[in-house]
């Protein structure tokens, strides 16, 4: 890690974020009680942020044996890092801004904890399993997943009969994708943006380029501050979906003319591809709030430039030929964790729930989990929502007999 002497400063923003994350607070407390999940080792691989050091916090509390390494080489805030290793005696391998060589010696490090359980946000320990480690794939339990990349990853594994142990894909969880995917990453992601490069929201063109839980979150977040947003889809039904929503939707060729601002949220590579930046208005600025740095085409965007240098912090500037300068932020990487702090608490509060609940349920029903990759049982979805519900002072309404009786009939009409 970069500097133990920062510990101090991570242990006070940990705390602030485990305030507003009341139900894994809650998980917690049962797990010191229960300790299910007692004498398993887990290797997880997330950004390494306040919100991720509660869920170690509370996998330790249940007994397991943890190994955290980074997710991305820019999501890792260090005095998070420093804490956990000097205040909470979990290990911890991640460095902001660690270079790709780095990045896989942590990954490396992880896996030779020699773990029965894995936790990945894209899938890299489980790729890393599969390739150069497959002689411990015999004693992985399950896996946990985070993010919607990973989770296309893994599926696209179990389709070819390639993943060797069950994994949950937790970011299916509709108390992590409607809120976490929405809300958490819509918000966080404009805080990147501005952020990085201090511009006014209000007016621009706003480019968002895919539509499903993520870029429905950045779409009515940047027109919330006032600009002109526009969709890009290759979906017949995300697209009409956000026709109807209001937005303008556009194939990328004709938006990449002019828009101001870009943000990719596909998963798919080259979204923003070499046709498209040579298009692009001077003063164009592209990000990308997906889980890996592939979905805008920043190999032709160095080949086609004449001059690059760093116009501020995680902001590079790209001077073509003719003139034009376009700026990329944090290096194509998750904007909202590499020049922000990621998600909310009170958001990944619910995402890491699941994962904490999604661990217990592996343990406890290993046997009967075959090599395919499950949603989280709608029984725990519902039990965070519930918990959600209760931290946050609302009660709703409950069916009254009458009413699940007229529900559950057929012999009722008008």
């Amino acid at each position: 890690m970069k500097d133990l002497s920062l510990a101090a400063e991570g242990v006070r923003r940990i705390a602030w974020a485990e305030r507003q994350m009341p139900v894994l607070r809650s998980i917690r407390e049962r797990f010191e009680a229960e300790q299910p999940l007692a004498g398993y080792r887990v290797s997880a691989c997330l950004h390494v942020t306040t919100e991720t050091a509660v869920l170690m916090r509370t996998l330790k509390a249940g007994g397991a044996d943890v190994v955290l390494c980074a997710s991305n080489p820019l999501s890792t805030q260090d005095d998070v890092a420093a804490a956990l290793v000097a205040e909470f005696d979990i290990s911890c391998f991640a460095i902001k801004g660690e270079d790709n060589d780095t990045y896989y010696q942590h990954i490396e490090a992880a896996v030779d904890h020699k773990p029965q359980l894995t936790m990945d946000d894209g899938a890299d320990v489980i790729s890393v399993l599969h390739s150069a480690r497959r002689e411990q794939l015999g004693d992985i339990i399950a896996g946990m997943e985070e993010t919607t990349t990973g989770v296309i990853r893994l599926k696209a594994m179990e389709a070819d009969g390639a993943l060797a142990f069950p994994v949950i894909a937790v970011n299916d969880a509709r108390t992590k994708h409607f809120f976490d995917n929405r809300y958490g990453t819509g918000q966080s992601t404009i805080d990147g943006i501005i952020r990085a490069t201090n511009v006014l929201i209000a007016g621009t063109r706003f480019v968002v380029a895919g539509y499903g839980w993520v870029g429905r979150g950045v779409a009515s977040r940047a027109r919330g501050m006032g600009a002109h947003v526009i969709v890009t889809e290759v979906d017949p039904m995300r697209g009409l979906e956000a026709l109807m929503d209001g937005y303008e939707v556009l194939p990328m060729a004709e938006a990449a003319k002019i828009g101001d601002i870009f943000c990719t949220a596909t998963g798919d590579k080259h979204v923003i591809a070499k046709e498209h930046l040579a298009s692009l208005k001077d003063g164009a600025i592209l990000c990308n709030t997906g889980h890996f740095n592939v979905e805008i085409d920043i190999p032709s965007l160095r080949g086609m430039a004449v001059e690059t240098r760093e116009a501020r912090q995680f902001v590079e500037e790209f001077t073509f030929a003719d003139g034009r300068r376009v700026y990329l932020l944090a290096d194509g990487r998750l904007v909202n964790i590499s020049a922000a702090e990621g998600h909310p608490a009170i958001v990944m509060d619910m995402s890491f729930a699941n994962q904490a609940l999604a661990t217990e349920y592996a343990v406890n029903h290993a046997a009967s989990l075959e090599r395919k990759v499950y949603s989280v049982p709608r029984e725990i979805d519902e039990e965070i929502a519930r918990l959600k519900l209760i931290t946050m002072g609302v009660t709703l309404d409950q069916l009254t007999a009458e009413q699940a009786k007229y529900l559950a009939s057929w012999d009722e009409g008008t």
